[in-house]
């Protein structure tokens, strides 16, 4: 890594210039866009950004504000204003989540699990059983302690997580060895009242996800399910939503509270370097069957018995959140074609006012023709005929959304007996012989869903950097990297290099990315379960300064949501 200089004066006066170019390039933009409701046909100014259709925020040098007006403008969330840190799922969102549901649902019915549910409420009763675990959870409580205008006389607690609420029912229902492996899911909300700044997707006071929960009669069958769950858990990120993860386990200090291990996929948001937990399988051990009397008699030594080997695990929406941060733009979301609602969209061009009706009625039958067609090939497809909207405008409309295929068709395609087309992730154009749609279309589809997630992989790949010196570090974490040391896995050190790495990113850098980069310090992602060479176990030292303890592996850290 090159030394750090002190900024020159003519190093300040250019960033400070860029950074008043940047805003004059952003005001100007915002002034071009199209504005919702009778402003745009006017051309009146819009007085806020939400007022505009288009986005406004550069995700290069505003992220948090481009995904907040992506996220919104796209139509897949809505602000619920009545109570703040709750969002609104639009029918575009629930489509991915459904997508992902049907597909995580086959495949865990494949090993045997079955859909239950459970009531939301928890007792304060069942909470001290496991106070260690919800000790965690404690700040982020809800609590209902009024029914009507009584006061309830036991306050009940809206579930953070299910544990409580199931288990007492697993030690009634599990009796033998023959009742096992018991495996439930669910899916549903739960509520963690956040503290913090929520965020659409990533950090909700209500959100949805699945919850897992499984007994087996020993640790290996435990463990052997961890592992399926968590490749199923991958395959949601990089087959569904074409997002490459690391697939890892937990250290101590990160891992489930009141678990045995904890085992992770592991994301990377290129934007602003950091790393975002993707989903966790954990194995409970025996520790949670302890608090909650779930035994059989031992299937090996009669009239002995043993407590079962529980796990759980979970994906929620924050996986929206992830794809979007990755794959989307200055235009908005980028959807990879596998789990968007629409993979294809026709709209009509050249329809000119030369054109006699007659004209305009045959063309449009054609595109609906072509539509048909595509449908029965089995291409999730519509068209555009909206009235008072110029092709050009919706052209924009579709990109914000994320379609992956735009396909315009017009007299001259019409001769010419074509299709012509734009992707949405690279902008490339072409034409597809009409006679060879129903074959190219799907074929362009799945090369578009490869081509995301290559791109993706790339990047992650590029910005995961095995670290040897301690002095590369920061100097890597600014240069918006994840990093990949030795590490000797005490919760002790752990906390030790978090505090040695917080503080405001290297200020001496003359780049607007070091001015703009967290000041937080780096925590553990990971153990990667594909670790790199070179560390010796028994020589090769934490890299932790302060640490005098041998290295126990590589260990993936980064600033992280």
């Amino acid at each position: 890594m090159e030394d750090v200089k002190e900024p020159s004066k003519s190093a300040l006066k250019k960033a400070e210039k860029q950074a008043k170019f940047d805003k004059a390039k952003l005001e100007k933009k915002a002034k071009q866009l199209p504005i919702v409701g009778g402003a745009a046909k006017g051309g009146a100014a819009a007085s806020k950004t939400s007022d505009i259709i288009g986005i406004t925020a550069s995700k290069e040098h505003d992220f948090p504000q481009w995904y907040q007006e992506v996220v919104l403008k796209s139509e897949l969330i809505e602000y619920y204003t009545e109570i703040s840190g709750f969002f609104i799922l639009r029918p575009a969102s629930m489509y991915i989540w459904n997508v992902i549901r049907k597909w995580f649902q086959a495949k865990i019915e494949e090993l045997g699990v079955e859909e239950a549910s459970f009531p939301m409420f928890l007792s304060a009763k069942s909470l001290e059983k496991e106070k260690d675990h919800v000790e965690g959870f404690a700040p982020e409580l809800a609590w209902v302690t009024k029914a009507g205008d009584k006061d309830l006389e036991v306050p009940v607690a809206v579930r953070p997580t299910s544990e409580a609420v199931m288990y007492p029912y697993y030690s009634k229902w599990i009796r033998s060895h023959r009742d096992l492996p018991l495996r439930l899911n669910q899916w549903n909300s739960v509520v963690r009242w956040e503290a913090k700044q929520t965020t659409p997707f990533l950090r909700a006071r209500e959100f949805l996800w699945q919850e897992g929960h499984t007994a087996h009669l020993t640790e290996e069958l435990a463990g052997e399910e961890v592992l399926q769950i968590l490749e199923f858990y991958a395959g949601v990120y990089e087959e569904l939503l074409a997002v490459p993860v690391v697939r890892g386990k937990k250290t101590e200090a990160e891992k489930f509270a009141g678990g045995y291990y904890t085992t992770t996929v592991e994301g990377y948001i290129p934007s602003n370097g950091r790393g975002i937990q993707g989903a966790t399988s954990h194995c409970l051990g025996q520790n949670f069957s302890k608090m909650f009397d779930i035994t059989v008699e031992d299937p090996a030594e009669k009239g002995k018995h043993i407590n079962v080997w529980q796990n759980s695990w979970g994906l929620s929406t924050r996986v929206i959140g992830v794809m979007v941060m990755i794959h989307g733009d200055d235009k908005g979301l980028v959807l990879p074609p596998r789990i968007s609602k629409i993979q294809a969209i026709f709209i009509p061009v050249g329809l000119t006012a030369k054109m006699t009706a007659e004209e305009k009625a045959a063309h449009l039958k054609r595109v609906d023709e072509l539509y048909e067609t595509l449908k029965k090939a089995g291409v999730r497809s519509d068209i555009d005929t909206r009235e008072g909207y110029t092709p050009a405008w919706k052209f924009n409309d579709w990109e914000l959304k994320g379609v992956p295929l735009r396909i315009e068709f017009g007299p001259k395609d019409a001769s010419n007996e074509v299709i012509s087309y734009a992707r949405r992730d690279t902008g490339e154009k072409g034409t597809i012989p009409i006679a060879q749609m129903t074959t190219e279309v799907p074929a362009l589809l799945e090369k578009i869903q490869a081509d995301m997630y290559n791109k993706a992989e790339a990047a992650f790949r590029a910005h995961r950097i095995k670290i040897t010196k301690w002095e590369d570090v920061t100097p890597a974490l600014d240069a918006k990297n994840v990093v990949i040391i030795p590490s000797c896995l005490q919760m002790a050190c752990e906390d030790k290099i978090k505090e040695l790495t917080t503080g405001r990113a290297d200020e001496s850098t003359d780049t607007p990315e070091a001015a703009k980069a967290p000041s937080m310090g780096m925590k553990s992602l990971c153990i990667p379960f594909e670790q790199p060479e070179g560390l010796v176990k028994g020589e090769t030292k934490c890299l932790n300064p302060e640490c005098q303890n041998l290295a126990e592996s590589w260990c993936m850290y980064g600033r992280s949501y």
